[in-house]
């Protein structure tokens, strides 16, 4: 990992939070998760959502500041307050979600400054769980229309997603970002035989839906990258860690991912993707909280150890 502008733009939209753990007030949001990681790996990524005019927008601003996250396209909202979850970890580490709605990012705008972002990002990221109101549902459908390449990131989280808008969403994308379990829901909607493998499943998703891209993770499996150019699926495996909470581990995957796919000066293979993935996956898993710090020679560092691990 190198800590350098790698000359790629980004915008992640949807959900901004706070994340209220039980060792205190965390920065959330998938979409912010991923832009943080993105920023870190290089990669110019602003954050696309909509707060509200209190003080818990205030901070999340200016925390976002803080750790380097460009906030030109972050809206203020008067009439609806900052989003905040409260979160549950058991005693297996899991992690289940309390979400509030509505919320200001239930609100977010698409105007000429949002949409001329979007066009000129090489990527852009969305999430499903941003779509739950019809307000940032239609905004998104407009950015939609002039993004590059579009990176949907499945995040299902009852009773705020529809059968129906997730396969619109799915309709639309360059590349599908799901866990197992999502896979599993989305199968179901598609009403494809429980028979099916894994990789029959996706085929048949991706056929369907004209998806050329589709990465599912399986936790501490790894995860599996299938791309209809070439017709192959890589599977790589995850690092071995102490974990410590899954917060945030599939974003951090996910920009890792996106940091390597879009490199514009180099070709990079599957293999060299999925392992830098996992390993900045790996880090975050054994670490607090979504956003951790670390820098090149953190994630250097927790490498070559797991990799010494693998090998003793």
């Amino acid at each position: 990992m190198k800590n350098e502008n790698l000359g790629i733009r980004a915008v992640c939209f949807g959900e901004v939070l706070w994340d209220n753990l039980p060792t205190g007030r965390k920065l959330g949001g998938a979409p912010l998760n991923v832009a943080y990681h993105l920023n870190k790996l290089g990669v110019f990524t602003e954050i696309l959502s909509r707060m509200g005019s209190d003080d818990a927008g205030r901070d999340l601003r200016d925390l976002c500041v803080e750790l380097g996250v460009p906030t030109t396209l972050l809206q203020w909202d008067e009439a609806h307050a900052t989003s905040t979850v409260e979160v549950h970890i058991d005693e297996k580490r899991d992690v289940t979600y309390e979400i509030v709605f509505p919320v200001a990012w239930d609100f977010i705008e698409a105007d000429e400054r949002e949409i001329s972002a979007v066009e000129q990002a090489d990527f852009f990221v969305f999430g499903s769980l941003s779509t739950r109101h019809t307000p940032s549902y239609a905004s998104l459908q407009r950015l939609l229309g002039v993004a590059q390449y579009k990176v949907l990131d499945i995040n299902l989280r009852a009773p705020f997603y529809t059968k129906e808008r997730i396969l619109d969403l799915i309709a639309a994308a360059d590349l599908v970002k799901m866990n197992a379990e999502e896979l599993a829901f989305v199968s179901e909607w598609m009403e494809l035989p429980s028979s099916l493998t894994d990789r029959e499943k996706v085929a048949m998703l991706m056929q369907r839906y004209a998806v050329p891209e589709v990465l599912v993770t399986y936790g501490a499996d790894g995860a599996v990258y299938h791309a209809q150019a070439g017709g192959f699926s890589y599977h790589f495996p995850a690092w071995k860690v102490e974990v410590q909470d899954t917060i945030g581990s599939g974003d951090s995957f996910l920009a890792a991912f996106l940091s390597l796919r879009c490199q514009q000066e180099r070709e990079v293979s599957p293999e060299e993707i999925l392992a830098f993935a996992a390993t900045l996956s790996g880090f975050v898993t054994q670490s607090n909280g979504a956003c951790p710090v670390y820098d090149a020679s953190t994630i250097n560092r927790f490498q070559w150890l797991n990799f010494l691990g693998k090998i003793g």
